[in-house]
């Protein structure tokens, strides 16, 4: 399946706000799930746009059909020291196991080192969620620390892995 990326508009917080709904979408996700009206999705969304000079939200777009199927994230840019987190959401079932991730990522790793010169890009993943783990190592992602009982979900506290990517690292792949 071929992907685009864009910045995240207004006009996709419908399907924002239908997966954050879906307990079982967030499930592979670092986050708690809670309810989130629309109202909610609408002012983060206005928060965003108050300070996207050290975020980066981009759509996650199917070539043919020009839907949003997914989001992926660069956050709390550190333009100092030249590192950011990242994210990434399949939200549509039909494009997960399709490549869409590692298209997304590896757009949005080139945006981050070669557009916005970052230097290292971490983020953190549930340790028993393998087909993150496995998309973040074929990219090139680093295992660098292991979290304890980091998240609670489902009734249980869960394990993080925190993993990272530097930019020569991305460059050699």
């Amino acid at each position: 399946m071929g992907i685009f990326v864009r910045e995240l508009q207004r006009s996709d917080m419908a399907v924002v706000n239908r997966w954050r709904n879906r307990q079982e979408l967030v499930a592979d996700l670092g986050g708690v799930f809670r309810f989130v009206g629309e109202e909610v999705d609408e002012k983060w969304f206005d928060h965003y746009l108050s300070v996207r000079n050290n975020n980066v939200r981009l759509a996650i777009c199917d070539e043919r059909t020009q839907q949003t199927i997914g989001l992926v994230y660069l956050l709390g840019i550190d333009w100092i020291n030249r590192a950011g987190e990242c994210a990434i959401w399949i939200g549509e079932a039909e494009a997960r196991g399709r490549g869409v991730g590692l298209a997304a990522m590896q757009q949005l790793l080139n945006h981050a080192f070669n557009d916005l010169n970052l230097h290292r890009i971490h983020l953190t993943v549930l340790a028993n969620n393998q087909r993150a783990l496995g998309l973040y190592k074929k990219v090139g992602f680093v295992e660098e620390g292991f979290l304890r009982q980091a998240v609670f979900k489902d009734g249980r506290y869960q394990d993080l892995i925190q993993m990272a990517i530097l930019a020569h690292e991305f460059e050699s792949i």
